[in-house]
This record gives C-alpha cells, sequence and structure tokens, in this order.
C-alpha cells in the first residue's frame, strides 16, 4: 500500500487520486476524514501522539508499505518581520515537524520489509529565496535537509529519501495570490511557465518507479532553478 498525507484537499488529494487511478492500494490520512471516498484514517501530522496511532492502524493492517508521501502541509506568504508568532509555530510544527514525525513513525515498517521510498515535499521557494516567503521557505529548507540526511541513515535498508519542490500550483494554499505574483515567481524558474497538479503526480509515478531505483537524498524542483 502507499501512504500519503494531506489527502483531503490540494497536492495530497491529486496524488491519492492518481495512485488509485493506476490501481494502488492508497490509505490516506487527514485531519477530517468526514465526506472523504477512500480509505483514510484521522490524522494531524503536527501532533506525535495522533502519528502515532495512525502508525499503529497501518502495522495492524500486517501489509507491505510500498511508499510513504508527505504531502501535508500549510503556507504563508509574509514578510518575516510581519509574520505572527502563531504563524510562525504553525508553518514549523506542521511542515517541517510533520514530516519528521512521519518519517520517524513510519520508518520502522519498512526497515522490517527492507524496501520502501519516502517522498517529501519542499518549495520552489527555498532554492529561489523567494521574497515575502521567509518564514514558509525556512520551514521547508528543514525538510530537505532532514530528507538528504534521513537518505542516508535509510539506504543501508533499501530505503529512499527524495523531496519534490513544486513551483506555484493552484491549490488552497495559494488562495490569494494573484497572476501577476505567480507569474513573477515563475519568470525565475529554468522553465518560465506554471505547472499543474498533474505534473507533480507524473513525478511522484518517476520516484515510485524501479526505473528510480538509484534516485535518493534528491530535491527535485518542479520548473528547475
Amino acid at each position: 500500500m502507499i501512504i500519503v498525507t494531506g489527502a483531503s484537499r490540494g497536492l495530497g488529494q491529486a496524488i491519492t487520486e492518481r495512485l488509485i487511478e493506476r490501481g494502488e492500494e492508497v490509505i490516506g490520512l487527514a485531519r477530517n476524514t468526514n465526506g472523504l471516498k477512500i480509505n483514510a484514517i484521522e490524522c494531524d501530522v503536527s501532533d506525535y501522539a495522533s502519528v502515532k496511532n495512525a502508525s499503529k492502524e497501518v502495522k495492524r493492517m500486517k501489509k507491505q508499505v510500498k511508499a510513504f508521501i508527505n504531502a501535508a502541509g500549510v503556507a504563508s506568504m509574509n514578510m518575516a518581520v510581519t509574520t505572527d508568532e502563531s504563524t510562525v509555530q504553525k508553518l514549523i510544527q506542521t511542515n517541517l515537524v510533520g514530516t519528521i514525525y512521519c518519517c520517524q513513525l513510519f520508518a520502522p515498517i519498512m526497515l522490517r520489509q527492507k524496501q520502501g521510498s519516502f517522498i517529501n515535499f519542499s518549495t520552489i521557494a527555498v532554492a529561489l529565496a523567494l521574497k515575502g516567503e521567509s518564514v514558509y521557505a525556512a520551514s521547508k529548507a528543514g525538510v530537505e535537509s532532514f530528507s538528504r540526511t534521513f537518505a542516508r541513515e535509510m539506504a543501508d535498508f533499501n530505503v529512499r529519501v527524495n523531496c519534490i519542490a513544486p513551483g506555484p500550483i493552484r491549490t488552497d494554499l495559494l488562495r490569494g495570490i494573484t497572476d501577476t505574483q505567480i507569474e513573477k515567481i515563475t519568470s525565475q524558474q529554468v522553465i518560465q511557465k506554471q505547472f499543474q497538479k498533474s505534473d507533480v503526480c507524473d513525478l511522484v509515478e518517476l520516484l515510485l518507479d524501479e526505473k528510480a531505483a538509484s534516485i535518493s537524498g534528491q530535491v527535485l524542483n518542479v520548473g528547475g532553478v
């Protein structure tokens, strides 16, 4: 099976739907599972106890976990000096600490299997040092650093760890961001266009394929930097 966090909306939902379409068994993790038409477990990735309970539920299923995709995340586009304390805490706790919790608590399943793959999510804002995204980018830079080192820790067990860092993609995270602002960001990419959720899903499929067996510890920027 494949586990996807943030499965109720945005990229997490799109990835979940794509994987189900290709015949994969998917378990979605989301804070609110009401109305979801997939196999799902209620889980707040920012809360250690919640992630631990979800991992216990998955272990009780006694099924092989092919991959774990950390797609849950929050964003806030503000200058550092105008970002309030609660927003700083939420960004770090959800994006960085949540990713670490999920990797820590679900890795033992893959260690026993001696195979598996983690796909974590960063943002192109890290590589481009985008103005107005300093705290958000900091939380994701932590994800990149953690993923590179975690990949080395998992390598002896045939478990791969990679990051996908999308440019601006129209999801709930970009509410309030104008087309002009998006164009300003995409103009800094190597490929100067706005990509879609389907492009990210394609990259997820690539990283899950056996042909990607040699790829680990990498950050793949959608659009290029």
